[in-house]
């Protein structure tokens, strides 16, 4: 299942869809068209993250942390609920993620036949490095939530391991 990339505008509105614009606008103790003129950037106004953030939290969606995401050039990860994750869950993402990078040299195989990696199978090739950045920050969060002690940081702050 392919994940539709949403810019900022659409999200607001897909949020607000939620609830409707009426029932939105009241939740933040605004009009409908305080609302609207906030969402279109009418005279001036524009929303503020803290606002986007409400209407994201009330309309139960990340469609927010989504299109900021892709506007930045990346993509979001909701981290897991580990509840009752063990080793086989995070040998299965594993697998999940092998499988992906399969799929991945396969579809660069099919595409570079021709010598030439065309517009249609380079966003075929995008969507499942996406799908696999996905997997691999899903995994890395799980494996921490896991296997680390609570507060837990890497020795440098970046992630790095150095000798």
């Amino acid at each position: 299942m392919k994940e539709k990339t949403l810019d900022i505008l659409t999200a607001y509105k897909e949020m607000i869809t939620v609830h409707g614009w009426n029932g939105t606008a009241a939740t933040l103790g605004l009009t409908k068209s305080a609302l609207e003129a906030r969402v279109y950037e009418v005279k001036g106004s524009g929303m503020r993250v803290d606002t986007a953030l409400l209407i994201q939290a009330y309309a139960g969606t990340s469609h927010f942390a989504q299109a900021v995401a892709a506007a930045s050039g990346g993509v979001f990860v909701a981290l897991p609920d580990v509840g009752a994750i063990d080793g086989d869950d995070l040998q299965a993402k594993f697998h999940e993620l092998y499988a992906e990078l399969g799929l991945l040299s396969q579809t660069y195989s099919a595409a570079i036949k021709d010598g030439e990696i065309d517009a249609y199978e380079r966003a075929a090739l995008d969507d499942i490095a996406q799908k696999m950045h996905r997997t691999m920050k899903e995994l890395m969060a799980t494996m921490f939530q896991v296997y680390c002690q609570p507060g837990a940081r890497a020795p440098f702050g970046d992630g790095g391991v150095r000798p």
